[in-house]
């Protein structure tokens, strides 16, 4: 699928293959299968010139292709053209404050979805390492005192503080990319004006 504003080049291209009933016929030609330039001329009865001119701004506007290439008897190049295989929506691009709203809010809520994933599995993810650091931190330290900081960690849960550090720093990175965003998309319908 294709969706254009109105102006943009593509659709400006379109609009002109478009806007002559032989173009539309073609069109209409080929949606029953593929064809040659002399298939269509013959079907509909008109001049090569003429279907060669209007296949050419079709196929500049992406609407046929050349599926494939055959040889005539005489050993001449034979294209045979056919219809895309898209769906082409032209519409005005819009840009009200409902949709910026609805975007910016589904945006926020992923930001806390994976806060909250950050506090749910992190006491899970940094318990096991804390467990494991206890010991090695002891034979690093060759004092009682490393023994019993390493003990501490492990014991106390502070690895349970970590988890909303990580989570706020997730949290606050998040909301402050969305109010990048937000600035961005009010400076463009700033600049629009």
């Amino acid at each position: 699928m294709v969706v254009l504003e109105p102006g943009d080049e593509r659709a400006q291209k379109i609009a002109k293959a478009m806007a002559s009933q032989t173009a539309n016929d073609i069109l209409t030609l080929l949606a029953a299968g593929t064809k040659s330039l002399t298939d269509i001329t013959e079907q509909l009865n008109i001049p090569l010139t003429t279907v060669k001119y209007h296949t050419e701004n079709l196929l500049d506007a992406g609407l046929l292709t050349v599926s494939e290439t055959r040889y005539s008897i005489k050993g001449r190049e034979v294209r045979m053209y056919a219809l895309t295989d898209q769906i082409l929506i032209v519409a005005p691009k819009q840009t009200d404050i409902r949709s910026l709203l609805l975007k910016y809010s589904s945006l926020f809520g992923i930001v806390i979805a994976g806060t909250l994933a950050i506090v749910a599995l992190a006491p899970l993810l940094f318990s096991q390492t804390a467990n494991e650091a206890a010991p090695m931190m002891a034979t690093r330290e060759t004092s009682g005192a490393g023994l019993y900081a390493a003990k501490a960690m492990a014991d106390t849960g502070i690895v349970q503080e970590v988890s909303p550090d990580l989570a706020l720093a997730f949290f606050c990175g998040g909301a402050f990319v969305i109010f990048v965003l937000l600035c961005y998309e009010a400076y463009l319908w700033k600049k629009k004006r």
